[in-house]
């Protein structure tokens, strides 16, 4: 089969990896990729959704796989089913899980589904008056899609002011901010391959979201994870009953049935499993850690999803621990530089590259995160002595990345 992929970074990098190693796939093309991954791939600009569908229909695409969640926000699912094109990415109006936070609280409030208490902030008016009353710590987050730098974990009434302030400033802002109440517990990621009410879930995996060791610095789109996560194995079961499935009956139930890539953002607390957030597609970085780890062909399970037979399928891992280091450029999350060389010698670890390009004399970087190392190893211990000295080998001169990716500890304080 001939697959098209929409994205640019290490998530589209390692979802073309996982239809590469499927004897059903023909042809990988990327939209539009990235210069890492034009080595072992076709990569191609398609400016907006008509030369998309046109592109579809000229080569005879059979499968689309959206990767980023901004196309899908857009409606590009919709059209490409409405075009007879197969896709596999959930709708506009079931993406809204992902694109307003404010319409997942609302969902999860009125189907009892476990998660952090919330206000929704229309103005800095009305946020100056409840952060003046609320306790501390608080998480503030922007309603609609920020790439992973919309959520701020403030300290105190100064610190929430400043932070609100700015979140209306952004474009994921503009409808509102929710404040949250602050979760104690451990964080872990779990993905659903869901089709309409009828699910699969995967291994869980551990983002790192904080830029420095020790979950130190501002939050980051992620800078490594870690597949998969034993602790969280025993809530499997009490997160798909009162998680999964209660929410998915609900999408079905509003008109908007969930088929595609479900991902849970978790918080296990004292209190048991709470929802941190929902995203309509895979994770990044923590896909660059599952996906190698899949031993069902990735191919079938798609075909599975889109055919809605999701619970025929039988989905097998490697009894291997994954971990994915990010190597980000100087400055992010913030201004960053770009245009810094990058010479990577053969390794053991697999790359996954995401803000990259062509320089005269070979890779640059481009891009706030610029690639992603794996290491697959019979246990966590090689897995991260594997993927750190293939990091020390790599040449890319003020390299930032986290020391720490698997070390964390998994407890309830």
């Amino acid at each position: 089969m001939k697959v098209l992929i929409i994205g640019s970074g290490g998530r589209e990098h390692a979802i073309a990896d996982a239809f590469s190693r499927s004897n059903k796939t023909r042809e990988i093309i990327i939209s539009p990729g990235n210069a890492g991954m034009a080595e072992d791939f076709r990569c191609l600009p398609l400016s907006g959704q008509d030369e998309i569908v046109e592109f579809c229909h000229a080569e005879a695409v059979d499968l689309v796989f959206i990767g980023p969640e901004q196309p899908i926000k857009d409606g590009l699912s919709d059209l490409l089913k409405k075009e007879g094109i197969r896709v596999l990415a959930p709708s506009q109006a079931a993406a809204r899980l992902e694109t307003s936070k404010a319409f997942a609280k609302q969902l999860m409030l009125a189907n009892q589904i476990p998660t952090a208490s919330y206000s929704l902030l229309r103005d800095e008016v009305q946020a100056r008056d409840f952060l003046a009353k609320c306790s501390y710590p608080i998480v503030l987050k922007a309603d609609g899609l920020a790439a992973g730098k919309g959520v701020i974990i403030c300290s105190n009434e100064p610190e929430a002011m400043q932070a609100c302030a700015s979140l209306f400033r952004q474009s994921a802002g503009k409808s509102g901010v929710l404040a949250e109440e602050y979760l104690q517990g451990w964080e872990v990621s779990l993905f659903a391959f869901c089709a309409q009410d009828a699910f699969q879930t995967s291994l869980f995996a551990q983002d790192h979201k904080q830029l420095y060791d020790q979950d130190k610095g501002p939050n980051t789109g992620g800078m490594g994870a870690v597949c998969p996560v034993p602790e969280a194995e025993k809530y499997r079961q009490e997160i798909e009953d009162t998680i999964l499935a209660p929410v998915l009956n609900a999408m079905r139930e509003l008109g908007c049935p969930y088929e595609g890539v479900l991902y849970l953002g978790l918080m296990i607390t004292h209190e048991g499993p709470k929802v941190v957030e929902f995203n309509c597609r895979f994770g990044d970085p923590e896909t660059q850690a599952l996906l190698p780890l899949l031993k069902t062909d990735f191919m079938q399970l798609c075909l599975a999803i889109t055919e809605g037979r999701v619970k025929e399928l039988k989905l097998e891992w490697f009894d291997k621990t994954a971990v994915a280091v990010v190597l980000a450029a100087p400055g992010y999350p913030a201004a960053y530089k770009k245009g810094i060389k990058i010479q990577i010698p053969p390794l053991d670890s697999k790359v996954f590259f995401s803000g990259v390009r062509r320089g005269k004399r070979g890779l640059i970087s481009w891009g706030g995160r610029v690639l992603s190392v794996m290491s697959l190893a019979d246990t966590l211990e090689n897995a991260r002595t594997t993927v750190y000295r293939d990091i020390y080998s790599i040449e890319f001169t003020q390299k930032v990345y986290r020391k720490d990716i698997g070390l964390r500890k998994n407890l309830l304080p």
